[in-house]
């Protein structure tokens, strides 16, 4: 099925950088999950040793996340799924599953997502966002700092009409804190 092409669900860094050619995007809504700082990063915007804090799609009976789905074509497929998986399950913390999702034209298509995994050691969620925003202040990992992740998502789903009422708070708790 994902060699013939497939739809991808972004509601993090890959609404802004996707990394990967494809051939469609639309607006997207993924019911049962919600997007939350609630996966501790220790690899792309955190350490080991001072982990940072990455958006996950925790599940949430009756909640939805909105996001950006992408069409990847079969010319494309085998490749682009080769690098998501290096790129989102560098750890086990996220795993990869199909879930059906909504576009904003009416469509309703399977799309490869990637959520997270409650009984992993990396998950965090619950954390109040005052915690949240106090760990990703200061945080860096091999993609840069963990403020940069927040400021982009937040703009990014913003300027798409997507505002996240937590993300906005967290960024401008952040840029408070002297970060930004």
């Amino acid at each position: 099925m994902l060699t013939e092409g497939f739809w991808v669900f972004a509601y993090g860094s890959l609404v802004w950088n996707p990394g990967f050619p494809y051939q469609e995007r639309q607006i997207a809504r993924l019911s049962g999950f919600s997007r939350s700082f609630c996966m501790w990063s220790i690899h792309h915007r955190g350490t080991v040793a001072k982990p940072g804090l990455v958006l996950a799609l925790d599940p949430s009976a009756g909640g939805h996340c909105d996001g950006v789905a992408f069409f990847v074509g079969p010319d494309d497929a085998a490749k682009t799924l080769a690098e998501l998986r290096e790129r989102e399950l560098v750890s086990s913390a996220y795993v990869e599953e199909i879930h059906d999702i909504d576009l904003r034209d009416g469509r309703r298509v399977p799309a490869v997502t990637y959520v997270v995994d409650v009984a992993h050691e990396q998950y965090c969620g619950g954390l109040p966002l005052e915690k949240q925003a106090q760990v990703i202040a200061t945080a860096v990992g091999g993609r840069g700092p963990n403020p940069e992740y927040l400021f982009n998502t937040a703009s990014h789903l913003a300027e798409l009409g997507l505002e996240d009422a937590d993300l906005t708070w967290l960024a401008g708790r952040v840029r408070e804190m002297g970060h930004g």
